[in-house]
């Protein structure tokens, strides 16, 4: 929002939510009905609502690849990070495609010449470039220092340039009474055509998507026109601008004024004088290299969507299954044919604390993948792949996330350790810590906890602290009794592990293999505190779910912009915490395989570097 917001800065429809998509509906039910029923076989008019959606796939794609690039940091134009706040502001990006979209529809129908058009004409072409470059770059350029006037820019433009560090859709985030104005810009080489009968739908698909790539291309943040185009080229600086040219003009605001063409930044002299310099630096910045890699994997097929590369407002909030993108599964079965062809670990995500640089690699793997004993040949191979590669580039600490730390997998990390004794990078699968988020997620008043679920690691430790401590613990299954009560040894802990089928204990501490019907057998008001990497499904509104082990990440660490699986914003698994700490803390020693670090000089680390604890669950949320 701009800092005093001027008439026209909402879209009409704002106050639809998400369902403004519906205010397209007749327009296209009824180009697909005079086409399809009626024999009007206006071509022209009914491609309008696959140019629409081209024109969404082609600025998601370009997102996609921004936050690709700009995470693994080769040619990356701005250090600097964003934000929720950034992403909340960016997320009604599709705004401007519905307002051109019904223009488009109106101007088909009342537009003398406008329908029925040709699919192609060369004279239509040449005439679209040439007005562009004349007469919409002129135009452009002058609003545009209008509205950098400082009426104006508080009332309007300012809101465009609260994006210091720019994606590739905030070059359309604008108060609607600019696009307005851009509109009536972008529209001259197209109503010239109309008029002059010159006009032609390919013409016009291809002007529109030549805008959009531009502007997603000059808002990208990481530079890409190569060198030797302006050197084979020379005159071409002045009518092709790059990322790096208009990043000065989020950074500096009274320079580099132009939309595509810097010509007339020359002319006026408004261009800035560094811009050389930052285009070549940041051609020639390389790859980022990681202190701290967290790995990752996909989970369900349609995780894809909520991944930082994904759909940017999704993967800003707590992962959960969406009803619509049922509608999508083309698309998911695309994405998953894709992770399965390109089959190697990939960049999600980067942060910085302090003077760490954090990045999360995603194996291309899905849950039910690792449950299939066949798969797990090739996703250890990719495990190992990814610590060989992490070592090769001096990183510090990796850790295991998910279920890339199995026991039956990999023995939680130690067959990598083993197989590679002079391993620089310390693995690190989180099991202390999370253990630590457990016991500090129990009531002080418990005396007794009931335990279900899988037998793990982490719940072992658990529950054997807790017995340490004078707290009873008690297992409804005989096997996870014995199971546990080996795992103690000859402990005197053991005695305050019983084997109980009572239900009415109001402290559970349950894990993957909870049953619907263990959770019917609750008591009302029971607290459900997971000991695993997956949440418990919420089944209980009378009882109260606490989070996966898990901590909330202090405000120094940077460009936090998307939720990690199904947790709340800024909030980091206890996994993931565990390794930031480690390479913090310098610790020269894995944690991986049947071993633990010290649990409690861990979890005082972590508070120490600024993690807190999260509050136990006091209502139940679905």
């Amino acid at each position: 929002m701009a800092s005093r917001p001027g008439i026209l800065t909402d879209w009409p429809w704002k106050r639809l939510g998400s369902f403004k998509h519906v205010i397209l509906v007749p327009w296209v039910v009824q180009n697909i009905y005079s086409f399809m029923v009626k024999d009007e076989k206006d071509l022209s008019s009914f491609l309008i609502f696959p140019i629409l959606l081209w024109r969404a796939l082609h600025n998601q794609l370009w997102i996609s690849l921004s936050r690709y690039r700009t995470a693994k940091g080769n040619n990356r134009i701005i250090d600097r990070g964003i934000e929720f706040d950034q992403v909340d502001r960016e997320s009604s990006w599709d705004d401007q495609i519905l307002f051109n979209g019904i223009l488009m529809y109106v101007g088909s129908k009342t537009i003398p010449g406008a329908s029925h058009l040709p699919m192609w004409r060369l004279d239509g072409v040449i005439l679209t470039a040439l007005i562009h470059m004349g007469p919409v770059e002129f135009l452009y350029y002058w609003l545009h220092r209008l509205l950098h006037h400082h009426y104006l820019y508080s009332r309007y433009h300012s809101h465009h340039h609260s994006s210091i560090v720019t994606e590739p859709i905030t070059s359309v985030i604008h108060p609607f009474a600019e696009h307005i104005s851009y509109f009536a810009l972008f529209a001259i080489p197209m109503i010239t055509t109309i008029t002059t009968g010159t006009a032609s739908a390919t013409c016009i698909a291809g002007y529109l998507t030549y805008i959009d790539l531009m502007n997603n291309m000059g808002h990208c943040n990481f530079e890409l026109i190569p060198k030797w185009l302006f050197t084979i080229f020379p005159p071409l600086k002045y009518l092709m601008y790059t990322p790096s040219f208009h990043s000065l003009h989020h950074t500096q605001f009274r320079t580099n004024y132009s939309l595509f063409m810097p010509i007339y930044d020359y002319i006026y002299g408004t261009m800035d004088t560094s811009s050389d310099t930052l285009y070549e630096n940041s051609l020639r910045r390389p790859e980022e290299a990681p202190d701290v890699v967290h790995l990752t994997h996909l989970t369900t097929p349609d995780s894809i969507y909520h991944l930082r590369l994904g759909l940017a407002h999704m993967a800003s909030t707590p992962q959960k299954s969406k009803w619509y993108l049922w509608l999508m599964w083309p698309v998911t079965m695309w994405t998953m044919m894709l992770t399965w062809i390109y089959g190697r670990t990939f960049v999600v995500e980067r942060n910085r604390f302090h003077k760490l640089r954090l990045q999360t690699w995603t194996i291309p793997k899905y849950n039910v993948q690792y449950n299939l004993q066949w798969q797990k040949g090739s996703i250890n191979a990719l495990i190992e792949e990814a610590v060989l590669e992490a070592e090769e580039k001096g990183v510090k600490v990796l850790s295991l996330g998910l279920l890339n730390q199995g026991e039956d997998l990999n023995r939680y990390g130690e067959l990598y350790v083993q197989k590679y004794p002079r391993l620089k990078t310390k693995v690190v699968d989180g099991s202390s810590l999370a253990v630590a988020a457990v016991l500090n997620s129990i009531p002080k008043a418990a005396t007794q906890v009931l335990h279900r679920g899988n037998i793990s690691k982490v719940a072992s430790a658990v529950v054997l602290n807790l017995c340490q401590r004078g707290i009873q613990v008690a297992v409804p299954s005989e096997d996870d009794y014995k199971k546990l009560k080996k795992s103690f040894g000859i402990r005197s802990d053991r005695n305050n592990l019983i084997l109980s089928k009572s239900y009415s204990i109001k402290t559970w501490l349950v894990g993957d293999g909870l049953k619907e019907e263990d959770q019917k057998k609750a008591a009302e008001g029971t607290l459900f505190i997971p000991f695993s990497q997956f949440p418990p499904k919420k089944l209980r509104r009378d009882c109260f779910y606490h989070s996966i082990p898990a901590m909330a990440a202090p405000a120094s660490l940077e460009n936090v912009d998307s939720c990690e699986n199904w947790l709340p914003r800024r909030v980091m698994s206890a996994w993931r915490v565990a390794g930031i700490v480690h390479a913090l803390e310098g610790w020269d020693e894995h944690e991986c395989g049947y071993t633990m670090s010290d649990i409690d000089k861990v979890w005082q680390a972590s508070i120490q570097h600024g993690f807190k604890p999260l509050a136990v669950a006091t209502h139940s949320k679905f």
